[in-house]
C-alpha cells in the first residue's frame, strides 16, 4: 500500500470500530423496554434476560472468535470484516423487527458468531503498520470504542423518544453504510503470499492457544496477562453502577455521566498519548506504567468516601488504557503475516472468556460484602479484586518478558 492508501484504510477501520461501538451503545437505553415489551415481564426479571443474552454472545464469540481469525488468514481481511459489517446490519434489523424474544436471542447469537469484526480490524492493523506504529495504531481503536460508547448511549436516548424499535433501525442504518463504504474504498491488506490453508484444529480456542504454547510460547504468556488484566477490568462494567448508587447515592445521570468521563479520558489517552508515549518508551515500559496506573485507580476506588474521589481515580487510572495496544503490539510483533488474523481470533477468545468469568465473580463479591450481614462491610471489594488480578497479569508479563529475552539470547 502506499502512505496515502494505508491512511485511508487506517482511517475506515477507526470509523468503523466508531461506528460499531456506537451501535453497540445506542440500543443500552432501550433494551430494557424492549425486552419488558417483549415479554410481559417487569424489569428484574428483564435484567435476567439481557444477562443471559448477553452471556450467550461472550460464549459464541469465544467459541468463533478463532474461526473468523483463520478465516480472514485465508480469504483476507477485507472480505471478512465487510461480511461482519453487514451481518451487524440483519442483526439489528431483525432486532427492530423481532416479533418475540425469540428473535432477539437468535439475532445475538448470529451476533456472536459475527462479531469479531474488531480481531479483524487487528490484524488488517498489523498488516499495514510498521512494528513500531502498531502499539499507537492499535491505540486508535481504543479511541474509537471510547468515543463511540460516549455517542451511542447519548444519541440512543435522543431516538428513542420516537419508539423503542428506532434505535436498532439507526444501528442498522450505520452498520449498512459502513459495509458500503468499506465496499468502495477499503483495499485488501494480506497478501497473497502471506496467507495460509484454514484448519480445523488450528479454528478452536483450544486449539489455537495449544498452538500458541508449542510455536509462540512468549505470545502466549501476552495472551494469557490479556486475559487476567481484562477480568479485573470486568469490575468496571458489571458494579459501578451499583457501587455508585449504594455508596454514593447517584442517579442514573450521575452514573452516566461518570461514563462518560471515563470513555473520554480512554479516548484521549489511547488516540492520543499512544502515539507518543509508546515509540518513545517502549511498548514493554508502557505495560508496565500502565497496568500500575489501573493498580492505583482501583485501590482509589475501593476506598473512596466521597463521589469526586472517583473522578479523581479515573484520572489516576488513565494510563491503563495504554496496557491493551501495547499488548497487542507485543503479541503481533511474536508471529508472522499468515498468522496474525488467527493471534486476534484467539485474543478475541479470551477477552470473551473473560467477560464470561468476570461480571459474575465482580458482583458477586459486591453482594457478598455489600450486604447488612456481611462480615466486613466492603462495597468497594470488587476494586480490590481487580487490583489483585492487575498484580498477577504484571507477574504474567514479567514471565512472558524473561521468555522473549530466553529467545533472543
Amino acid at each position: 500500500m502506499t502512505p496515502e492508501t494505508s491512511r485511508r484504510a487506517l482511517t475506515f477501520i477507526f470509523i468503523t470500530v466508531l461506528i460499531d461501538a456506537i451501535g453497540f451503545g445506542i440500543i443500552i437505553p432501550v433494551m430494557p423496554g424492549l425486552i419488558t415489551s417483549l415479554t410481559g415481564k417487569g424489569l428484574a426479571e428483564a435484567a435476567e434476560i439481557s444477562g443471559m443474552i448477553m452471556f450467550l454472545y461472550a460464549v459464541t464469540q469465544f467459541i468463533c472468535g478463532p474461526v473468523i481469525g483463520g478465516l480472514s488468514d485465508r480469504f483476507g481481511r477485507r472480505p471478512v470484516l465487510l461480511a461482519s459489517l453487514t451481518a451487524f446490519g440483519i442483526d439489528y434489523l431483525v432486532m427492530a423487527i423481532a416479533p418475540d424474544l425469540f428473535w432477539l436471542v437468535i439475532a445475538r447469537f448470529f451476533a456472536g458468531i459475527t462479531g469479531a469484526s474488531f480481531s479483524t480490524a487487528y490484524a488488517y492493523i498489523a498488516d499495514i503498520s510498521p512494528p513500531e506504529k502498531r502499539g499507537p495504531n492499535f491505540g486508535l481503536i481504543g479511541m474509537a470504542f471510547g468515543f463511540g460508547f460516549i455517542l451511542g448511549p447519548a444519541l440512543g436516548g435522543i431516538v428513542a423518544q420516537w419508539g423503542d424499535r428506532i434505535p436498532f433501525l439507526v444501528a442498522a442504518g450505520l452498520a449498512f453504510a459502513n459495509a458500503l463504504y468499506g465496499f468502495l474504498i477499503l483495499p485488501e491488506s494480506l497478501a497473497p503470499e502471506n496467507r495460509r490453508r484454514f484448519d480445523w484444529r488450528r479454528a478452536n480456542p483450544v486449539g489455537s492457544l495449544v498452538r500458541f504454547r508449542n510455536a509462540h510460547p512468549m505470545v502466549l504468556m501476552l495472551g494469557l496477562t490479556v486475559l487476567v488484566w481484562t477480568i479485573g477490568y470486568q469490575s468496571l462494567f458489571s458494579t459501578w453502577n451499583y457501587f455508585t448508587s449504594l455508596r454514593f447515592g447517584w442517579t442514573p445521570d450521575q452514573v452516566g455521566w461518570s461514563l462518560a468521563f471515563t470513555g473520554l479520558v480512554g479516548a484521549l489517552v489511547q488516540g492520543v498519548l499512544s502515539r507518543k508515549l509508546i515509540p518513545r518508551y517502549g511498548a514493554r515500559n508502557i505495560v508496565i506504567a500502565g497496568t500500575l496506573s489501573g493498580i492505583a485507580g482501583y485501590l482509589v476506588y475501593a476506598s473512596a468516601t466521597a463521589g469526586w474521589m472517583l473522578y479523581a481515580g479515573i484520572l489516576v487510572a488513565g494510563l491503563n488504557g495504554l496496557v491493551f495496544p501495547s499488548l497487542q503490539s507485543l503479541m503481533s510483533a511474536g508471529v508472522p503475516p499468515n498468522e496474525q488474523g488467527e493471534l486476534q481470533g484467539a485474543v478475541t477468545s479470551l477477552q470473551s472468556l473473560a467477560a464470561i468469568v468476570g461480571p459474575p465473580l465482580m458482583t458477586t463479591s459486591f453482594a457478598t460484602f455489600s450486604r447488612p450481614s456481611a462480615p466486613v462491610y466492603l462495597p468497594g471489594a470488587p476494586y480490590l479484586l481487580a487490583a489483585g488480578f492487575a498484580v498477577i497479569a504484571l507477574l504474567i508479563f514479567f514471565r512472558a518478558m524473561s521468555l522473549r529475552t530466553e529467545a533472543t539470547a
